[in-house]
C-alpha cells in the first residue's frame, strides 16, 4: 500500500501561496519527497489495474504528468500546477478510453472516459447512439454506477449536431463533445490508508461503460465489427 500524506498536500497548498521558481528551488527536497510518495501511489494503482484490464502506460511514473506548467500560450504565468495528476491508457484497439487521477487539497478526483475524441470517433459515437442509446443509458442510468459517478460530464453543443435532429430522443446524449465520468474525494478520504483501494474500486466501476463505448467504436452501422 503506498499512502498519499498531509506531506504532499502540504507542499501543494504552500505551493499555491508560492507559486515562483525560487520558492520552489529553496523547497526543492520537499517536493522531491511528495513526488516519490506520487510516484509509489501510481506504481501501485498501475499494478492492481492490471488484475482487471490491459494498460499500455509503461509505469506508475509514466503516468504522472508534469508538476511544470507550460505558459507559452498561458495568460497565467504561473510557472507549477498545484496539483498532481495522470492518466492509464487502455492497450489495444478493442480496449478504448482512459483512466485519469487528480489530487489537490480540496480538490481530489478520479474519473473516466472519453475526452474530445477525433471528428471520426465523435461522429461514429454519435451515429451509434442515434441508432441505438439504450446501451449506453442503461450504464448511466445504473443505481451502484450512478450513485458513484452521478452523471455524464463533458462538453456539450447548446443545439443538434449538424446532420443530427434536434428532436431526437437522444439530444441529451447527441451534444456532448467529450464523454466521461468523475468521482469526488474529501482530503480526509485521500489520506486515509485504504485510498489506493478505493480509486481501484472506482476505476473498475467503469469497465461497463468501456465496453458499451468501445463497441460503439469498434463496430460499423450495420452491426459489423472493425477490427
Amino acid at each position: 500500500m503506498a499512502n498519499i500524506t498531509t506531506l504532499t498536500f502540504e507542499f501543494l497548498k504552500e505551493l499555491a501561496k508560492n507559486n515562483n521558481r525560487d520558492w520552489f528551488a529553496e523547497n526543492k527536497s520537499c517536493y522531491e519527497k511528495s513526488h516519490e510518495e506520487m510516484y509509489k501511489f501510481a506504481e501501485n494503482l498501475l499494478s492492481k489495474m492490471s488484475e482487471f484490464d490491459t494498460i499500455s502506460t509503461p509505469s506508475g511514473k509514466k503516468s504522472l504528468y508534469r508538476i511544470y506548467r507550460d505558459v507559452r500560450f498561458s495568460k497565467n504565468k504561473d510557472p507549477y500546477k498545484i496539483n498532481r495528476s495522470g492518466s492509464f491508457s487502455r492497450e489495444g484497439a478493442d480496449k478504448r478510453g482512459g483512466y485519469y487521477y487528480h489530487i489537490a487539497p480540496g480538490n481530489s478526483f478520479i474519473g473516466g472516459g472519453f475526452f474530445q475524441p477525433n471528428s471520426e470517433d465523435l461522429n461514429l459515437l454519435r451515429k451509434q447512439i442515434e441508432m441505438d442509446a439504450t446501451p449506453l443509458r442503461e450504464v448511466l442510468e445504473n443505481g451502484k454506477f450512478k450513485k458513484y459517478y452521478h452523471q455524464l460530464l463533458g462538453e456539450q453543443l447548446k443545439t443538434a449536431p449538424r446532420g443530427f435532429d434536434k428532436e431526437d430522443p437522444n439530444i441529451d446524449l447527441l451534444r456532448y463533445k467529450s464523454f466521461y465520468v468523475m468521482h469526488e474525494f474529501t482530503d480526509q478520504e485521500v489520506l486515509q490508508a485504504n485510498f489506493e483501494d478505493k480509486v481501484i474500486e472506482g476505476f473498475k466501476m467503469l469497465q461497463d461503460f468501456f465496453d458499451v463505448m468501445t463497441s460503439y467504436l469498434t463496430t460499423n452501422l450495420n452491426g459489423e465489427s472493425t477490427i
